[in-house]
């Protein structure tokens, strides 16, 4: 079977949506007799997989730096990656199309021109999405949402990242929905050295709270500064924690910090090494993720629980589609329910085990690397099954001496 993966990301990179590229890549990858061509951005690094080929789009000047969510940085690179994924339809006899997000209106289009299937990714709804981050935008949001519609209508199987966006799938019409589901991305949780956290940033004493990922304004750190803000009203024996953010993002939030006379308990630390991850999980006390948009459940959350420490999430549907408060602390997402939150968490040593164990549980279940492989094999033999049905030819079998390294070419 050959297929193209079509990724509009930055890949790769320690984040989100490039973590999941990444391991359906390794999935497909060991599938018997499959190609992967993988049509990305142009930044981020390379990745060492059999049967894989790596394409990029060109590094234009300007175009440094491409955050999550839409930009016209954003748009540029979709425009280049459309060219370079058309050049390779047009070279290549592929089986199916694997898109993700935006990237479905391109496999649409090639749907249409040269009758290939396409697999839809969704780790969010386009729609929202573009109305949450621009809302001038929303007097369009009928038009985006039919877009969106069309999109999962069309394609062969649907492929969203949690419960939430399978609903949407389902009522836009999917042909079929298989919901690929986060995963923890630590290897061993009990391999983490819990004394780099304070080693690295001399933390005070006290209760740590730590959160780590982006500093969007979805993630709700604004909503975390102020709960914690409170909190310390009661306790002032917590510290908290933020790993990750642009330098821009980091200097605001640390100037925050500083007017609310807080930042000797509050430290913005900038980003540190995912493979350190581990390590910044077990020197932790509480774990936090304080999100207050998006339906998708955040792929930090998995790591969180795997860990075996408490975690402490926002009461709204994009945690609670998942989790019960048996598995983590559901906090209500303003500033005084969640600092109420941070001191129960703060205060019982008992609670924070209970949560901590089912949480860890709760993940080794479902959703490790293991877990994942089987739903995407599930859904791929499915898919050959469809697709064999559909020709009297068999898919193509790519599995020859010269597929089996990784090529890396510039569109």
């Amino acid at each position: 079977m050959n297929i193209l993966v079509l990724a509009p990301h930055p890949f790769y990179q320690d984040r989100g949506t490039p973590i999941d590229v990444l391991l359906l890549l390794r999935v497909l990858v060991e599938r018997p007799g499959t190609k992967v061509d993988v049509v990305v951005y142009h930044e981020g690094q390379d990745v060492d997989l059999p049967n894989l080929r790596l394409y990029r789009t060109p590094a234009l000047p300007g175009l440094q730096n491409i955050r999550p969510g839409f930009s016209l940085k954003k748009l540029v690179c979709d425009f280049l990656m459309l060219l370079t994924a058309w050049r390779l339809v047009r070279r290549e006899h592929y089986d199916l199309i694997h898109a993700g997000e935006e990237a479905v209106f391109m496999a649409r289009l090639f749907k249409r021109l040269y009758g290939i299937p396409y697999a839809y990714d969704l780790d969010s709804s386009i729609a929202q999405q573009l109305v949450e981050k621009k809302p001038g935008l929303k007097r369009l949001a009928p038009f985006f949402n039919r877009l969106e519609r069309r999109a999962v209508q069309d394609s062969l199987i649907c492929f969203p990242v949690c419960h939430a966006l399978a609903d949407l799938c389902r009522a836009h019409g999917a042909p079929r929905v298989q919901t690929l589901h986060d995963i923890s991305q630590l290897g061993d949780p009990d391999a983490g050295d819990p004394g780099r956290l304070r080693a690295e940033m001399d933390l005070p004493s006290g209760t740590v709270f730590l959160y780590s990922g982006n500093l969007e304004a979805y993630q709700g750190i604004d909503l975390l500064l102020a709960a914690f803000e409170r909190a310390l009203v009661h306790e002032p024996n917590l510290v908290l924690i933020v790993i990750g953010g642009t330098p821009e993002d980091v200097a605001r939030y640390r100037a925050r910090a500083e007017a609310s006379g807080i930042s000797d308990r509050a430290l913005f630390v900038g980003p540190r090494p995912f493979k350190h991850l581990v390590d910044y999980l077990a020197g932790a006390d509480v774990l936090v993720c304080p999100r207050i948009r998006g339906i998708n459940t955040p792929m930090k959350v998995f790591p969180y629980l795997h860990s075996g420490k408490p975690v402490l999430v926002t009461d709204l549907p994009t945690h609670s589609q998942l989790l019960s408060s048996r598995e983590a602390y559901l906090a209500p997402a303003d500033p005084e329910g969640f600092a109420e939150g941070m001191l129960a968490l703060a205060r019982d040593p008992a609670l924070r085990a209970r949560l901590g164990a089912a949480g860890r549980a709760f993940v080794e279940k479902n959703h490790t690397f293991e877990a994942h492989a089987r739903r995407v094999n599930e859904a791929y033999d499915w898919i050959e099954a469809q697709l064999a049905k559909k020709s009297s030819k068999p898919l193509a079998d790519f599995a020859s001496s010269d597929s089996k390294s990784t090529v890396s070419a510039r569109g």
